[in-house]
């Protein structure tokens, strides 16, 4: 009869707990609840969060999976409602002081920078606040003004970078007292109502974008931008979250709307599952390819949906003869 040992070279350990961390394929006995164990890959989902309290698409999000500010929007007018999400819940904090969309929210949920967007006349606003963790403050002006523009970094050291006005290649970086124009510009010039975006002043990575749609990706390495690998699916109005070693692109629009997530790791990207409800101009944020939160959008309809996203990773499950 052949044998776990004979197979792999060793036997199985009896362990009164689990061990941590896991390697994919460990298997062992836990004499504590008398069970055989296996270290299984547990496949990337998608699961329902808290709704939104104002359906919204082209907001202004950042943050991480459980600690994510959402500001302005679009409701069938632009809006200047904030929610903030704690992992659970979205609950409702200070308004911002000029109702918007298409801008762009950057830093963390209680040290924030939003800039850019609409209504205003050609080509879009310059505006730009500072929040708190609960109230909106006018800081000084972006030098360009645009919307539907791409972010990111942290309150005091940020960058903006596209947009339409019409589509800019134009960056500005934010040192938390005022905006400059940068001597770096993108490749491509590109805007969507949320391109993807992701990263640091110094480490950046936008994918997405139109006109045309693209899936084109390009990073920045605090000098200038690089073309890198493209996005297998070519899309508008998407969402991204993470880091630029660690990105996740979410839905948009490749008419029809979508749900495709992709995952990138630096160099590559790769599809993943997909999010349960298809849909574009919507907001999101996260640390990394593991942990994304998508909120809003238009499904066609304005949404309040939220949706969480969990990659793949390697779990413990129960040997049974069932």
């Amino acid at each position: 009869m052949t044998t776990y040992k004979g197979i792999n070279g060793f036997a199985v350990q009896s362990v009164a707990t689990d061990p941590s961390p896991l390697d994919e394929g460990q298997v062992w006995y836990n004499n504590a609840t008398y069970a055989f164990k296996l270290a299984a890959i547990q496949a990337a989902a998608w699961a329902s969060g808290g709704n939104l309290n104002t359906a919204r698409s082209t907001g202004g999000s950042t943050g991480t999976q459980t600690a994510s500010l959402l500001a302005g929007g679009y409701t069938g007018a632009p809006t200047a409602v904030t929610e903030l999400y704690n992992g659970t819940s979205w609950t409702n904090s200070g308004n911002m002081g000029t109702a918007r969309y298409g801008a762009r929210s950057l830093g963390t949920q209680t040290a924030a920078i939003a800039a850019g967007g609409l209504p205003a006349p050609a080509p879009g606003s310059n505006a730009s606040e500072s929040f708190n963790g609960s109230t909106w403050t006018s800081t000084p002006s972006l030098n360009l003004g645009r919307y539907y523009v791409s972010s990111a970094g942290t309150q005091t050291a940020g960058l903006i970078f596209g947009g339409a006005s019409p589509a800019t290649s134009a960056m500005e970086s934010w040192n938390g007292s005022t905006w400059a124009t940068s001597p770096a510009s993108l490749n491509t010039a590109r805007h969507s109502a949320n391109n993807g975006c992701v990263g640091t002043q110094t480490a950046t990575l936008i994918f997405g974008g139109t006109p045309p749609v693209t899936a084109a990706t390009e990073s920045y390495n605090g000098t200038s931008w690089t073309t890198v690998n493209s996005m297998n699916t070519a899309r508008q109005t998407l969402a991204g979250a993470g880091i630029q070693t660690s990105a996740l692109a979410m839905g948009g629009n490749i008419a029809p709307l979508t749900g495709a997530t992709e995952l990138y790791n630096g160099t590559s990207w790769v599809t993943s599952t997909p999010m349960s409800t298809a849909r574009g101009n919507l907001s999101g944020s996260g640390a990394n390819n593991t942990a994304g939160l998508v909120a809003g959008g238009e499904t066609p309809s304005v949404s309040n949906l939220t949706e969480e996203f969990t990659g793949a990773s390697v779990a413990t499950k129960t040997i049974t003869t069932s």
